[in-house]
């Protein structure tokens, strides 16, 4: 049987007079009186069927009973379209197929939703995803996913890592999420985990002499979702010994050039900026900031230290943003419900009036050198943070964005690479009141953050680097600990016990204690990377059969309750009450 002699988007005038076969679904049809027209659909794009009764009585009776998604055969000749129907907007627009013949190749039930229907559930595009992918901006966001895994294959190639694979049954390890715990009949009782990344596996795969290791790797993290998150993630996974930060940083510009060049057409400048989060937290409020607009943070704690406003006074830290308009009092009290809702007190603010003239309740207060400082155009709003500087940076950082949007200040057709370099090593957990890893525990500290490990942990910087577009943390990674004299100090910092080392990370242990490398690396969410490159809100749109934020399967119905008879073979009861019991015990 031939299907096809070409795909219904490669049909072009140079084939006008060819006889030629078609085959895909039917788009749309249009019955004009005794002329149907029907748009045929397959992954090369679009193409305008003909049937006309006089030519093809047959085929004709069998248009005019098709419905959008029927598959469909069409075999006839291919003709120009007369100028005044010719449709530039397609490349098939010039030409189209005069049928001989038409077949349904297969009938579609009624749809519970038109592919070019605006707003559609997303739970009720999920249960339908088979009908969902058909879309063309799905089939624009997986095809254009599959082109950058492609090119990053190509490129680390080229660059000398060897692609190896890593287990997907591991044992579980703190990093950060939950696992995703897997039983096994074989040793009731007890559980392998789906791995949240390849992180100690690529350690060993260097210590093992693969000096250049990559992987397009499955991960798995059992965390709250949310627009930019999804519990099971492909990641770009790099390790190399003797790390070279150049190296890895030029590695991952040429290749994200790459990317949006062959992908969008769009040419990207190398080398990225770079900047440290410590700046990027204090001009920007964030440690993956939005280039693409201005709303630069500004300190002024030493300034207000003596002020009159004891707000600012007694602060251990001072704020302050520009914004380009002046807000009423309507517009502000608006914009401090947002600070609060991040954890501002309240939002102190100068209002400047068309001729300059300050407005405010806290003007008063403050000194003429403070007001100098402050002083802004014309028509403009200066908004201010004060407390703790992690709160400041928070809450002025979330209102940038905000103010941003809301504005319309942000270049829409700019691309604003950017390298966050020395994040902290550790932070404060106040409610378990002990030290916590901001990367993970195998991350290297800074010669000087080594130093300040027992004097000052808060103030140890690591070597820790993120790759950030418009806002969009696309890559992060780290230089690792390869000596296990470090590694004990920082686990004995995060108070694992030596007993706990053992059991969760004596392999580790004893694989740095047997010669190992200096090593590093650096990973890429290809969910995340391709959601930056196609400017889609969800990141689940980036995937080609996701869970919904419920973190459920609507089209599958997973996950779903288990036979007893399932669990009493891998050895677990569940608890009474619990979602599933039931199940078990027959009610």
């Amino acid at each position: 049987m031939r299907w096809r002699d070409l795909t219904a988007g490669e049909l072009r005038p140079e084939h006008v007079g060819r006889r030629i076969a078609l085959a895909g679904w039917a788009a749309r049809r249009r019955d004009h009186g005794g002329l149907v027209f029907i748009d045929l659909r397959d992954e090369g794009g679009l193409a305008q069927l003909v049937i006309n009764p006089e030519r093809a009585p047959e085929a004709a009776a069998s248009a005019h009973g098709i419905r959008n998604e029927f598959v469909l055969r069409a075999e006839g000749e291919v003709v120009a379209r007369a100028p005044d129907a010719v449709n530039p907007n397609l490349p098939t627009g010039g030409v189209e197929l005069q049928v001989d013949e038409l077949e349904v190749l297969s009938t579609s039930s009624p749809l519970p939703f038109q592919l070019d229907e605006e707003n559609v559930d997303e739970t009720l595009r999920i249960r339908y995803r088979w009908l969902d992918l058909r879309r063309s901006k799905m089939q624009r966001n997986i095809r254009t996913r599959a082109r950058i895994v492609s090119i990053i294959r190509a490129e680390m190639e080229a660059a000398g890592f060897v692609d190896i694979e890593t287990p997907v049954m591991a044992k579980p390890t703190p990093e950060g999420a939950r696992d995703f715990l897997v039983p096994t009949r074989l040793q009731p009782g007890h559980f392998f985990a789906l791995p949240q990344s390849p992180q100690i596996y690529k350690q060993l795969l260097v210590i093992s002499g693969f000096e250049r290791y990559y992987q397009i790797a499955r991960c798995f993290r059992d965390e709250d979702l949310r627009a930019d998150r999804l519990q099971e993630l492909t990641q770009l996974d790099v390790e190399m010994a003797f790390p070279d930060q150049e190296l890895l940083f030029e590695l991952m510009e040429q290749t994200m050039r790459r990317v949006w060049s062959e992908c969008l057409g769009a040419d990207v400048a190398t080398p990225f900026e770079r900047m440290t989060w410590d700046e990027a937290q204090g001009r920007y409020g964030s440690d993956k900031p939005d280039l693409r607009f201005g709303l630069e943070i500004e300190d002024a704690t030493e300034l207000t230290r003596g002020s009159e406003f004891g707000v600012f006074a007694n602060a251990p830290c001072v704020r302050f943003m520009r914004v380009p308009q002046a807000f009423s009092r309507a517009e502000l009290e608006r914009l401090e419900a947002f600070a609060k809702e991040w954890g501002a007190k309240g939002l102190a603010y100068l209002v400047y009036d068309e001729e300059g003239e300050v407005r405010s309740p806290i003007a008063k207060f403050l000194s003429e050198d403070e007001l100098e400082r402050f002083r802004s155009e014309p028509a403009a709003t200066v908004l201010f943070g004060a407390d703790e500087p992690a709160t400041v940076a928070r809450v002025l950082g979330a209102l940038r964005l905000h103010l941003g949007r809301e504005l319309e200040l942000i270049d829409r057709d700019a691309w604003r690479f950017l390298w966050v370099t020395d994040f902290p090593l550790l932070e404060w957990d106040g409610a378990e009141q002990r030290w916590t890893a901001v990367h993970h525990p195998f991350t290297r500290p800074t010669d000087e953050g080594v130093a300040q490990l027992e004097s000052d942990p808060g103030a140890a910087r690591a070597v820790a680097y993120d790759l950030v577009v418009n806002g969009i943390e696309i890559a992060g990674g780290s230089f690792r600990i390869h000596e296990p004299e470090l590694q004990k100090r920082i686990f004995d910092l995060l108070q694992i016990s030596a007993e706990e080392q053992r059991a969760k990370f004596g392999f580790l242990l004893d694989a740095l204690a047997m010669g190992a490398p200096p090593h590093g690396g650096i990973a890429s969410g290809i969910d995340r990377l391709s959601m930056a490159l196609l400017d889609e809100p969800y990141i689940r749109d980036t995937v080609a059969f996701p869970k919904n934020q419920a973190g459920v399967d609507p089209m599958t119905g997973a996950p779903t309750p288990v036979p007893q008879e399932v669990l009493a073979e891998l050895g677990i009861q569940l608890v009474p009450g619990q979602p599933g019991s039931e199940e078990q015990d027959g009610s």
